[in-house]
């Protein structure tokens, strides 16, 4: 079964603004990518680099003024949904691999130490297998209430206990933080989400957070919000919280005034999927994933001052399907030449309103999310 991917992004500058990027389907993740490609407007500077937990991340120095930064890809799945794997058994601490072991602490947004006793009342007693994340995974849907605007770019999994109320990020995050409090290792984890064999949304595609849990061995997948398995999730990335996954992170003032993700699956009889394939990617040779360097323009695609090739592509791809645009904005330009505020963005969280603590003049770092459908 294949799947479109991709996502475009256009900011607005009044100073050069370095930046970091996630956004590329993962390629050890269980998808096959077939074709994939990256270009700038205007055309800029791009390099990958591998972060601590295996992402690839991009790194790149807006302009002043307008820029559009755009990844589209083809990838295979799996026409099954998740797996479930019921007796799956939990793995003692001892027996954990020590690579794992980070995945069992407490992070800056998943404070699992502050649910200890709250984690073992509510699930200590159901089964050492599958069936305890299961349970984690069937309290926090039944109990939190999805919502945009219920939370916000510095809520907490232990605010999220105590509200009741979140986004995608915010279920995903709580669930982790009650499995590593039960020395359950977990990870959260975002991508694109299709919406195969479902009743799409009457809203806009964006990125969705979901979370992994080690179990007999391996990474499993579980979903708090949706709460069933599903068909052609996309991984990008995974981390120990949202802030070591944002799919952008702007040193600087830079809005964000539109953005647009695609996640469609392409029908095998589908007479429009071969035209128009974008065969360019402005990228500066970097990764094992491009390869020789070529001039010329990507078809239609924004003209830049130099492309390269990527590998041959083992599909054609046209116009991405049922992309959806959505407004909103990072917080607007700062009035000085460069801000000092350093801006994450990831799956969940609304765009449309800055943190009352982001005003410009603050050093730390400000997370903020985008608005999801997830």
């Amino acid at each position: 079964m294949r799947v479109r991917v991709g996502c475009e992004f256009r900011y607005q500058t009044q100073a050069p603004v370095p930046m970091l990027m996630l956004v590329r389907a993962r390629p050890d993740a269980e998808h096959q990518t077939l074709y994939e490609s990256t270009w700038t407007e205007p055309g800029l500077d791009l390099r990958e680099y591998r972060d601590s937990f295996g992402n690839l991340c991009w790194r790149l120095l807006l302009p002043d003024g307008e820029t559009l930064i755009r990844y589209d890809a083809v990838v295979e799945v799996s026409p099954e949904p998740d797996l479930v794997v019921p007796d799956a058994p939990l793995v003692p601490v001892e027996d954990l691999p020590d690579d794992v072991l980070v995945f069992t602490l407490p992070s800056r947004y998943i404070e699992s130490d502050l649910l200890l006793n709250d984690a073992w009342e509510l699930f200590g007693n159901t089964p050492q297998t599958w069936a305890r994340v299961q349970a984690i995974c069937d309290w926090v849907h039944t109990n939190v209430t999805y919502g945009y605007g219920l939370s916000g770019p510095t809520t907490t999994a232990f605010d999220v206990f105590k509200s009741h109320q979140g986004v995608c990020r915010d279920f995903a995050q709580l669930s982790v933080a009650l499995c590593r409090a039960l020395n359950i290792p977990a990870r959260y984890t975002f991508g694109y989400f299709p919406d195969i064999a479902v009743e799409p949304p009457d809203v806009a595609m964006d990125f969705h957070a979901w979370f992994e849990a080690y179990l007999g061995g391996r990474w499993y997948t579980f979903d708090a919000r949706h709460n069933v398995p599903r068909i052609g999730r996309v991984k990008i990335a995974h981390g120990r919280d949202a802030v070591d996954v944002a799919l952008s992170t702007s040193y600087g003032s830079a809005a964000l005034n539109n953005m647009v993700v695609w996640s469609d699956e392409i029908p095998d009889d589908d007479p429009v999927a071969g035209s128009g394939e974008p065969d360019r990617a402005t990228l500066t040779s970097q990764g094992p994933w491009l390869a020789s360097a070529s001039g010329g323009q990507a078809g239609t695609e924004p003209s830049t001052p130099s492309t390269v090739d990527l590998p041959s592509p083992q599909t054609d791809a046209g116009p991405p399907h049922a992309a959806q645009s959505q407004q909103m904005r990072a917080g607007g330009a700062s009035s000085e030449a460069v801000s000092s505020e350093t801006v994450l963005v990831s799956a969940g969280v609304s765009l449309l309103a800055r943190p009352a603590d982001n005003d410009g003049t603050n050093t730390g770092a400000d997370r903020t999310s985008a608005q999801a459908r997830c």
